[in-house]
Formats: C-alpha cells, structure tokens, sequence
C-alpha cells in the first residue's frame, strides 16, 4: 500500500505537503532560538546546551537533538524527492510548452523549483557553518554560537549568501504553504484568502526574523 500511494501523484505531493509542514514548524522553533542572541551571549550559549538535554531524563545526552535532526532529515530528503520525481512527470507528460502561458503559475513554478535548489545547497553550507565549523570563517568554538554567528556574519559573503537564502525561503514558503493546505484538503473557496494570508505572514515574519540576527551583527547591534 505504501508503494502505491507513494507512487501515485497524489502521494508525492502528500508527502512533499506533510514534510513541508514539518520544515515549516522547524523553521519556526529555529528562528526563535537564533533571536536569543539580542539577549547576549549567556541566553543563546545556553540554549545550545539546552538542546542538547532536551527531553533530559529520559532521553540521553544529545538523544533528543538527534531525533530531531534524523526527523528533519528524513522531512528534507522526501521533500526534495517528491519535488523532483513529481517535476520530472510533469515534463514527460507536457513535452511540449503551453502554447498560450500562465504568467503567475509559470513564475510560482520557477520559484519554488530554483528556490528549493538555492535552498539545498545553503542547508549544507549552514551545516559546515556553524554546526560542523569546516568553512566557519573564524575560529569555530563548540557550544558557542554568539561567537561563531558573529564570526559568520562579519564577512561579507557570509552575509550575501544568508539573506539571498533567506529571501528564497520566504518565497518558498509563501507558495508553498497554501499548496499544502490544497493538497491536504484543507483549502476551499471561503478559506483560500485565510490561508494564503497566514502564508504570506508567516513567509514575512520567518524572513525577516532570520535576516534579523545578520543584519544585527552588520550594524553592530550584536558585537
């Protein structure tokens, strides 16, 4: 059953929406956590060391971080997956253009597909950042992100690299958002402006939430 469901069209893009939603929830709990730096670097170091007693005493240290991260993972690769195996269908069943294009489908199309792109190859340059340190610019102190974020946000590439990421993932998740919703069955016709304009809200308020920790370092708000 899990085949042919995962096999179907409808499927896929079950799948991309359920772990799109996943990211989303993620995404959320991850920029919350990044704004700890405006309280100093006692409030974030502390954070990350938090995270990784979380669910402490019954999970082990760094279980709960790991469950996390294998959660996320695996919501990443079948996002992209579904993404990709669902375009490659509808190339072969369309070989040919429309003669007479959708300007807004076509450029909600492009978007999303070069924004997940984009996407894919910020995540592992993220991850050698500031969780592996292989490319941090400075150098990369465990469990001590104020420095390390400071250190990533005091070049100039680092900077270029994060917002224009950050600007796609907004974009990403404003399509995205109300796409999942239709694929969940979720929209209808009295619920479609309610809920592309949570995405719209939440596609802002994740952007500039991010963008603000770069920005903070840049004007010297966090030193």
């Amino acid at each position: 059953m899990a085949r042919t469901v995962w096999d179907s069209s409808v499927g896929k893009k079950t799948v991309m929406a359920v772990s799109g939603l996943v990211m989303l929830l993620y995404l959320v709990a991850h920029m919350i956590g990044n704004l700890k730096i405006f309280f100093g670097p006692e409030e974030i170091n502390h954070y990350a060391s938090w995270l990784r007693t979380m669910g402490s005493p019954v999970l082990h240290y760094e279980w709960g971080l790991w469950i996390a991260r294998v959660v996320l993972v695996v919501a990443v690769v079948a996002h992209a997956t579904s993404a990709y195996q669902l375009s490659r269908r509808g190339i072969k069943a369309r070989p040919n253009k429309y003669a007479h294009k959708k300007p807004r489908s076509d450029y909600a199309t492009r978007t999303m597909r070069w924004g997940g792109i984009i996407l894919g190859l910020f995540i592992v340059w993220h991850i050698l950042d500031l969780t592996t340190g292989t490319v941090h610019p400075g150098g990369y102190e465990h469990l001590h992100p104020y420095q390390n974020i400071i250190d990533t946000f005091s070049t100039w590439y680092s900077n270029v690299i994060y917002i224009v990421a950050m600007l796609a993932l907004g974009l990403h998740i404003q399509h995205g958002f109300w796409s999942a919703a239709q694929t969940l069955g979720v929209g209808s016709r009295t619920r479609d402006r309610v809920l592309k304009t949570v995405g719209n809200v939440l596609a802002v308020v994740l952007t500039l939430g991010f963008i603000a920790v770069p920005v903070g370092v840049m004007t010297g708000l966090v030193s």
